[in-house]
């Protein structure tokens, strides 16, 4: 074998690799979104992505590391949007931010997997600290560092409350009239109090 064929080989074999861990990931963001976490097996995830088990466990380890491996792939479009936000003056973040996280839940590409996320976090334990430790180091952390505020981590919290529990009453939950209210009027009414979570004296 020629190390021209050898090198086009291991580049074939990281191909489909990287093919079969993104298969995987796919598969298993359906299944959470469909079943839960508690429901959710490996076993489940690798039968529906046409692999063995092993190979799920090669790629991710335990079912909590598949879980934290689709929260991550879930949260890039809110990380991407979270520094566009962030990207502007002082006095207007609360509008950007509150816009860039409904508009995540208002498509419907990006609500399904944060609709599972959201769901298995608040069914189970141990879905909601891989939920946690994520929001806390990926979000809030970065927005908080961004903050000129000596309290910084407590107003990224407030702030992110703030959504998250509008996005559970209006996505999850689906109280009304929130639920069917234009998302317009409720980034009026919200955008304002998150500025001042973030800002105010």
């Amino acid at each position: 074998m020629t190390d021209v064929t050898a090198r086009r080989r291991g580049r074939r074999r990281r191909t489909e690799s990287a093919e079969t861990r993104d298969r995987i990931l796919t598969v298993a963001r359906e299944e959470f979104s469909e079943r839960g976490y508690e429901q959710t097996s490996v076993r489940g995830i690798a039968k529906a992505a046409g692999v063995d088990s092993a190979l799920v466990h090669h790629y991710f380890g335990t079912k909590e590391k598949v879980f934290e491996a689709a929260i991550e792939v879930a949260l890039a479009p809110a990380l991407t949007g979270r520094d566009v936000a962030l990207a502007g003056p002082a006095d207007t973040v609360g509008e950007r931010l509150t816009r860039m996280f409904f508009g995540l839940w208002e498509n419907p590409v990006t609500r399904t997997p944060l609709l599972a996320i959201v769901r298995s976090a608040v069914t189970n334990d141990t879905a909601a600290a891989v939920f946690r430790r994520l929001v806390s180091v990926q979000l809030l952390l970065r927005i908080a560092g961004e903050l000129d505020a000596p309290d910084a981590e407590l107003r990224a919290e407030l702030a992110a409350a703030q959504l998250v529990g509008i996005a559970m009453l209006r996505y999850v939950i689906k109280v009304e009239p929130l639920a069917s209210a234009e998302v317009e009027a409720i980034i009026a009414r919200v955008a304002p109090v998150v500025q001042g979570h973030l800002t105010s004296p």
